[in-house]
């Protein structure tokens, strides 16, 4: 994709994030993938995860004053979820602004959800650098909001793998183990197999995701649909 002019960049921003940065070039690498050569956005990506984490869970201790740690951690862990941030990321139109190779942009990256998403953390630590922790903040308060709102109305659910844990401990048994099956693909788009196993029920199964934690995830559903159906049959 062509390089927007550095000026239409800051223009975008202001207008998106609603933060009039003042270092063009910094955003600019924000904005650029490494299929794209030369400097990349993964070192601000790798900031941005960082800046993002601290400031959910600053904004949740602040408005969920009375929740305990395990709900708080479950709701961090929603906000910041990668699908939150491709969510996040297409709201913005920030596929419209990528630099990306002439390979990734053949295959459509600029909608990949999993490049959106890294794209927003490294804009994030673009903004954390060029304004500081109040500028980043204001960013993630304003995109942030309505999500909240949406949490107070219907806290995330416990997710699977805290789930089975949970069951198992409740009868005294040991902890599920998991373990990587199988690791394929090309390295911006693998698939994991995990296999998540309990032991002292003799019960096991695979999950599939892009992700090793999205894996470990489906398996311990898997797993957990098979000890209802079991418990069901009983």
């Amino acid at each position: 994709m062509i390089a927007a002019a550095p000026g239409a960049d800051l223009e975008w921003l202001a207008e998106r994030l609603g933060w009039r940065a003042r270092d063009a070039a910094l955003v600019g690498r924000a904005l650029t993938h490494r299929s794209a050569g030369g400097a990349d956005n993964e070192r601000l990506e790798f900031l941005g995860d960082a800046v993002l984490s601290f400031l959910i869970a600053e904004l949740l201790y602040r408005e969920f004053g009375d929740a305990p740690e395990g709900d708080l951690s479950r709701c961090r862990a929603a906000l910041v979820s990668g699908e939150t941030l491709a969510d996040v990321a297409e709201a913005l139109e920030i596929g419209a602004r990528l630099r990306l190779g002439p390979g990734e942009l053949r295959s459509g990256g600029f909608r990949r959800r999993s490049i959106l998403a890294d794209a927003f953390e490294a804009l994030l630590g673009a903004v954390y650098l060029d304004g500081g922790l109040e500028a980043a903040r204001a960013v993630v308060e304003r995109l942030w909001r309505p999500r909240l709102a949406a949490l107070r109305a219907a806290p995330p659910p416990k997710d699977p793998k805290t789930r089975l844990q949970e069951y198992l401990q409740a009868r005294s048994l040991g902890l599920p183990a998991y373990s990587v099956e199988s690791i394929s693909g090309e390295p911006h788009e693998q698939l994991f197999v995990v296999r998540c196993s309990v032991a002292a029920l003799g019960a096991s199964a695979e999950g599939r995701g892009s992700s090793r934690r999205r894996a470990e995830q489906l398996a311990a559903e898997r797993v957990l649909d098979g000890l209802e159906t079991r418990r069901a049959g009983a």
